[in-house]
């Protein structure tokens, strides 16, 4: 997707003014035919009012027999979609990138963004008819620390006290200042329960439905809420989930009108779609990435001429068209999308260029040095094709790669930050700082090039702890600079996420967190009829 499908979108989806649009479109360089298509997207758009009733059929990948409604259990598609239709959590993740009020009604930082003040919204009601308070909050926010196994526990990890300072108002406290805190409550496993609940079979939240049936890995239905407390949102009477893992299947079933919207639209099946009456096709860039990992202190690539030679040697044009049919951006060598407020835009972006690549592998000065790419299909789909390209392309600048395909089972335990140069892949993340410091921090768990650098250490800690917009921008636009010159991933490509709906389905809008409107269909979608 090019910049301007990306503003374009966002002015159809009503996520940007139209003054706003313009003036992007103006930079960009747009047709005035460009301009006009967008205006006449977005005016018809705006004609689609939102209506109450019906039932969303959803057709899903990523369920499994062993989902649960434990909110600490969520690893994917369908339990995070399910999740965001039971519970609300303290913040949502806004289609502008930035953290929004949810059942907090506001936050503010304090003591240098060391402390954070959350004030709750009064009289909102738990499923039970119980109130939504402090205690609530407080509980639920303990779920995922200490020597919790909750998949949020890393989200909540610098949070060393969480107490009450009124029934609507809670503080958090933290290690070291952060002023992406916000960002960090955006993750989908912090939702709120009541206080001390544990019965996850009959789960209570304060979402706009209600559990109805459940059976994982098959099936899931809710009913509405009633009493629902969000304006403009919460417009169906019901939502009926069907698990449906295999693409071609989730396909067919778009298709023939057996459901109404489905998740990870296979590219290759875009233009079909295409073709097909009254279904549209629903793509979000967004920070889903593939990487190929150097371990820095490991040789050859601890040489910085090796992984400059590696970087310039890859067709990153080619890798996002073969791999991904060209629905995505190319990569800079660094992890923050063009769509984060963050993104180093006047970074220049690397080129493929195979004589500046036999440059550096011939300024590297190693006498046959041993490259070998471990790959394997269950990092992602295509895994191995991109290992291949990357080895004809490394062949045209005089550099000989050898691709090891791994298998897929145990590649995660036996590969995976094991081995020298691996490929894989991040999904992302809400804040910028956050996804430097989950994949470049010296001490982060999941640093799977070793990289360790004292300035980008003091980097990270300057643009997590300030609050000033211009100094964090600087701070963390250094940094992406920093893994794109001397850093040991190689990131070709970012793909977008690719949703399907049928042209009954309104308010189903691209958002670059995940999946289905980041997780939010159920909360937002509504029926034309």
């Amino acid at each position: 997707m090019s910049e301007l499908d990306f503003w374009s979108a966002r002015l159809v989806d009503g996520a940007v003014s139209r003054r706003e649009f313009l003036g992007r479109a103006a930079a960009l360089g747009a047709s005035s035919l460009a301009i006009s298509a967008t205006l006449a997207s977005a005016a018809r758009a705006a004609a689609d009012t939102p209506r109450k009733g019906g039932v969303l059929r959803l057709g899903l990948a990523g369920g499994s027999t062993t989902d649960s409604i434990d909110i600490t259990s969520y690893n994917d598609s369908v339990m995070i979609d399910v999740s965001h239709g039971l519970f609300n959590g303290l913040v949502e993740w806004g289609q502008d990138g930035k953290p929004h009020p949810e059942l907090a009604e506001s936050f503010e930082p304090k003591n240098g963004a060391t402390d954070w003040v959350f004030n709750l919204r009064k009289g909102i009601k738990f499923s039970n008819g119980q109130e939504f308070t402090a205690d609530d909050a407080i509980y639920s926010l303990n779920l995922h620390r200490g020597a919790s196994k909750s998949g949020g526990a890393t989200a909540v990890k610098a949070v060393t006290d969480v107490k009450k300072l009124d029934k609507y108002q809670i503080q958090l406290s933290l290690a070291t200042p952060n002023a992406d805190l916000p960002y960090s409550l955006t993750d989908y496993h912090l939702l709120m329960v009541p206080e001390g609940f544990k019965d996850w079979a009959k789960p209570v939240g304060t979402g706009a439905f209600v559990l109805d049936k459940f059976d994982p890995g098959v099936r899931i239905v809710l009913r509405k809420h009633p009493d629902y407390w969000k304006e403009g949102r919460g417009w169906l009477d019901g939502a009926d989930v069907t698990v449906i893992n295999d693409g071609s299947a989730r396909l067919n079933a778009l298709i023939s009108g057996q459901v109404d919207a489905i998740n990870r639209v296979d590219h290759k099946a875009v233009g079909l779609l295409s073709k097909a009456p009254k279904i549209e096709v629903v793509r979000a860039p967004g920070g889903w990435h593939t990487v190929m990992a150097m371990e820095v202190d490991k040789d050859p690539y601890a040489n910085p001429d090796i992984r400059l030679a590696l970087k310039y040697a890859t067709d990153r044009e080619h890798i996002l068209k073969a791999l991904f049919s060209g629905y995505g951006t190319v990569g800079n060598d660094h992890p923050i999308p063009p769509t984060d407020p963050y993104f180093n835009s006047e970074l220049a972006q690397r080129k493929h260029d195979p004589e500046k690549a036999a440059y550096h592998f011939k300024k590297a000065g190693l006498s046959d040095p041993k490259i070998v790419l471990q790959a394997s299909d269950a990092a992602f789909n295509g895994a191995v094709d991109m290992a291949t390209l990357m080895q004809a392309d490394a062949a045209k600048a005089g550099i000989k790669l050898e691709v090891k395909k791994e298998p897929a089972d145990g590649f995660w335990d036996n590969v995976w930050l094991k081995g020298p140069f691996v490929e894989s892949y991040w999904g992302g993340r809400a804040a910028a700082t956050q996804m430097l410091a989950d994949a470049f921090a010296a001490n982060a768990p999941w640093n799977e090039t070793h990289w360790k650098n004292e300035k980008f250490e003091k980097l990270l800690a300057d643009a997590r702890g300030e609050t000033d917009e211009p100094k964090r921008k600087a701070y963390i636009w250094e940094m992406q600079a920093m893994l794109n010159e001397d850093g040991g991933a190689l990131i070709p490509a970012f793909r977008d996420w690719l949703d399907a709906h049928n042209s009954k389905v309104g308010g189903h809008t691209p958002h670059g967190g995940f999946d289905m409107d980041n997780g939010m269909i159920l909360d937002k979608a509504w029926l034309k009829s």
